[in-house]
């Protein structure tokens, strides 16, 4: 049977009653025009989830994406360094000395994945330092996924795929030229470099990549324009991939004092992280009300589990696959 047969049949109680749920609604979502904000926290490209979220935004089952910096690096990562990366079956058995030894081979890893330093992070250094001092001779500023855009629109990444680029999230997001918002885009490998970039003297206008407030502006925008369409909020973990872009609603009705804004008009959470004092990833959907995120009548779910096991079940059913 098919994944979607095999799920209606088998996913009754509980947090696979929940998976089911959230998939129908999701479904009703678009069926009615909404539109879908989908949110990448964790290590999701490394996961590699572009298998199935690729094939999500060329169906337009995804509209608009809030990543973090290493959702964003970390596909392109895999893009064109795959075989080079490193999987541990038994990485809760490694001990200090072994993770030493992957540090030495220059080795980074991310739970059972190592991802090659010098095939990967640095091949895209030199790629995306290329983009920023061209960017700050022509005097001119971008998002961070913008330069990811023109890096894969010269075409030398794509010709030296490792991976076949239909699996790649982010290359489906380019021919889409998907908006996408990297809050916090600073705290990822490449943010780090560029960072160092700048206080080397290599790019004297930190602000070639654009800011994080820039960011929230731009989203306001993308929402007011959009939201007769009905925008729903599936968000992948918790962190500030989901926290930042939800924000964009209160902030708008509340102090932009654009009160008939409609609420996100879906939300979805999947996520491992226990209910605790003041976590927003382990928050509730009925504690996003009282922030004037969410309404009472706001379809919500939530589906306590691993992302990485959730998440391309959801994504099949809703391919019909």
């Amino acid at each position: 049977m098919s994944v979607r047969e095999f799920i209606k049949r088998h996913y009754r109680h509980f947090n696979a009653a929940s998976l089911l749920d959230a998939a129908d609604g999701y479904e009703r979502h678009l069926e009615a025009g909404g539109k879908m904000m989908v949110t990448l926290a964790g290590a999701m490209s490394t996961a590699e989830l572009g298998i199935s979220l690729a094939e999500m935004i060329r169906q337009d089952k995804v509209h608009i994406i809030s990543c973090t910096g290493a959702n964003l690096e970390e596909d392109l990562y895999n893009l064109v360094a795959h075989s080079h990366y490193e999987r541990i079956a038994n990485w809760r058995a490694l001990t200090k000395e072994d993770e030493e030894e992957l540090y030495r081979r220059h080795l980074n890893r991310v739970t059972d994945t190592c991802i090659p330093e010098e095939e990967a992070m640095r091949k895209i250094w030199k790629v995306m330092a290329t983009l920023w001092n061209q960017a700050e001779s022509q005097n001119k500023r971008y998002f961070p996924h913008e330069f990811f855009y023109q890096a894969l629109r010269q075409g030398d990444l794509l010709n030296n795929a490792q991976i076949d680029p239909k699996d790649s999230w982010l290359v489906a997001a380019c021919e889409k030229n998907l908006p996408i918002v990297v809050p916090g885009w600073e705290d990822s490998t490449l943010g780090n470099m560029y960072a160092a970039f700048c206080m080397k003297g290599e790019v004297k206008n930190v602000h070639t990549v654009k800011t994080g407030i820039e960011a929230m502006m731009f989203l306001a925008d993308w929402y007011r324009k959009n939201s007769h369409h009905n925008i729903g909020f599936f968000q992948i973990g918790g962190g500030i991939a989901g926290d930042f872009p939800i924000c964009v609603v209160p902030m708008m009705r509340q102090d932009l004092e654009e009160e008939s804004l409609p609420l996100w008009g879906y939300f979805c959470q999947i996520s491992d992280s226990t209910t605790s004092y003041g976590s927003y990833s382990g928050a509730v959907p009925n504690e996003k009300i009282t922030w004037g995120k969410l309404s009472a009548r706001t379809p919500s779910y939530i589906i306590e589990s691993d992302a990485t096991i959730v998440a391309p079940l959801i994504f099949s059913y809703l391919l019909h696959q």
